[in-house]
């Protein structure tokens, strides 16, 4: 059987970039600002109707990642031109990334898929993960789905950030068993 690696919480986040629009390079879970910690969300692409509502829901949830010091990022394996049109349907404000290549989608371990048509995308894509990376680079959640049906609640992960986030719950990395 054959099995994608993926990453294990606790572990160091890799080193990976991608592109924003105005052709900078912006570094995965590196937050920005104020934020200690950086939500990395994948997204499939501008092919796909529920990463578009996701990435929309997203933004009303901007500011509870902020006061729970969460920076956030969005990135998929599209295009500038497939962004740029993106966008024309997007009503965000924080950071969006285009790029992520089959090695670094390997790299994340999250699921990659095949176009079922040329009028869906032209490139193989990421199908939805999350990766949140606290003050130390270290991955502290990962959530990843093989589908786009399956993603975190927002208003769920903004509380349960907020709660892991208050030094009064002391609430380490959970999953770092090896077996």
């Amino acid at each position: 059987m054959d099995y994608s690696v993926k990453l294990k919480a606790g572990n160091d986040f890799p080193t990976l970039t991608a592109t924003r629009l105005d052709g900078s390079d912006v570094k995965l879970g590196s937050p920005q600002g104020e934020a200690t910690w950086q939500a990395v969300f994948v997204y499939r692409g501008k092919h796909c109707p529920l990463c578009t509502q996701y990435l929309n829901d997203l933004e009303n949830y901007k500011q509870a990642f902020a006061d729970a010091g969460v920076d956030i990022l969005a990135v998929s394996a599209d295009s500038k031109a497939q962004l740029e049109t993106h966008l024309e349907k997007l009503d965000i404000s924080f950071p969006i990334a285009y790029g992520l290549t089959e090695e670094q989608m390997k790299t994340l371990g999250v699921y990659i898929s095949l176009p079922r048509s040329e009028q869906e995308t032209d490139h193989n894509f990421a199908e939805p993960g999350l990766f949140v990376v606290n003050e130390h680079g270290k991955l502290h959640v990962v959530d990843i789905s093989n589908n786009p049906f399956v993603r975190p609640e927002l208003g769920a992960l903004t509380r349960g950030l907020a709660w892991i986030r208050n030094p009064d719950n002391h609430y380490p990395i959970r999953g770092t068993l090896d077996y």
